[in-house]
């Protein structure tokens, strides 16, 4: 809940503070501008980018093969054009880098790596092995 918070108090003010130090920058005018275009090319590289991981997963689909990055990198398009419709740099920046495939290959990788880390801590409490009844059927009474 609180890291919640930080996020929606947070982005706002990042996003206001890039505004002012750019906009002093380069003038308000082109400053809006500028939000606008990379909203705009943003979108349309993510829809490009988009239709190529469609092609991947039914290329995998194909094979026989479940195409779990192709779902998961459809989904982080998906939110990187989000952020890249929400008017900021921040958010645009870190769209951008969820949209190019390659930074977003190490994104996901690095993220996915974590969530194997924590899931196989929780197996370490688990001992695997077979079991096998000793006792003899003669001695017990009937």
């Amino acid at each position: 809940m609180n890291s919640l918070l930080i996020l929606i108090i947070g982005i706002p003010l990042i996003e206001i503070y890039l505004f002012i130090k750019i906009g002093s920058q380069i003038g308000a005018f082109n400053t809006v501008l500028l939000i606008i275009i990379t909203a705009i090319i943003g979108v349309a590289y993510v829809r490009y980018e988009g239709f190529n991981t469609l092609k991947s997963g039914i290329r995998q689909l194909i094979k026989n093969e479940l195409p779990v990055y192709e779902l998961v990198s459809g989904a982080t398009l998906a939110f990187a054009s989000l952020l890249l419709i929400l008017p900021g740099f921040a958010t645009d920046f870190i769209g951008i880098l969820l949209v190019i495939p390659f930074t977003r290959k190490i994104i996901l990788s690095r993220f996915i790596k974590t969530k194997k880390n924590k899931k196989n801590d929780n197996r370490k409490n688990y001992i695997d092995g077979d079991y096998e009844d000793l006792s003899d059927d003669n001695d017990k009474k009937i």
